[in-house]
C-alpha cells in the first residue's frame, strides 16, 4: 500500500458514495487507474464494505448506551455461548471485547430508558454467563463527520 491507496482510503472513508471521476480527481489519478486501486483494495480486504449512516433517531433509536459487561467465567464454552447470543440482539449496534474492568464493552440504541431498561432485564441480563452489567447513557455524541443531534 502507497501514499495513493492511502489517498484513496481517507476520501472513501469520508464519502463512500463518491462517483470514481471525483475520487481520481481527488488524489491526482485518472479514472482507469483509481478503479483498478479501489477494486484490488476491496480484493484484498482492505476496503470491507460501504454503508450508510442512518440517523438512530429517524429510525426510533434516540437512546445510545454503552454498557460494559463482566462475565462470570472465561471459559471457551462461556464466552463462545455469549458471544453468540449477543451477536442476535438488535439492540446492540457494536460490542468489543476488551481488556481492563470489563469482558465487553457494547454499544446500544433503543427508544428511551424504558426501552433500555426492558432490553437490559429481559435480554442483556439473561445472556449466558453475564455477571454484571454497568451502564453508561450517551448525552451527546461528537465526532468530526457526524454532525452531532440536538
Amino acid at each position: 500500500m502507497d501514499e495513493v491507496d492511502r489517498s484513496i482510503l481517507a476520501v472513501l472513508e469520508k464519502n463512500g458514495r463518491i462517483s470514481n471521476n471525483e475520487l481520481a480527481a481527488r488524489v491526482g489519478l485518472s479514472p482507469s487507474p483509481c478503479l483498478r486501486r479501489v477494486r484490488q483494495l476491496e480484493e484484498a480486504g482492505v476496503i470491507r464494505g460501504y454503508r450508510a449512516l442512518v440517523d438512530p433517531a429517524a429510525v426510533g433509536r434516540s437512546l445510545r448506551v454503552f454498557a460494559g459487561v463482566r462475565l462470570m467465567r472465561h471459559t471457551r464454552a462461556d464466552v463462545t455461548a455469549f458471544e453468540r447470543g449477543i451477536t442476535q440482539l438488535s439492540e446492540v449496534v457494536a460490542c468489543h471485547h476488551i481488556t481492563g474492568n470489563f469482558d465487553y464493552l457494547l454499544q446500544v440504541e433503543v427508544a428511551d430508558l424504558p426501552a433500555y431498561e426492558d432490553f437490559h432485564a429481559n435480554q442483556l441480563a439473561a445472556l449466558p454467563g453475564v455477571a454484571t452489567v454497568t451502564s453508561y447513557v450517551t448525552m451527546k455524541t461528537l465526532s468530526p463527520d457526524i454532525p452531532s443531534r440536538p
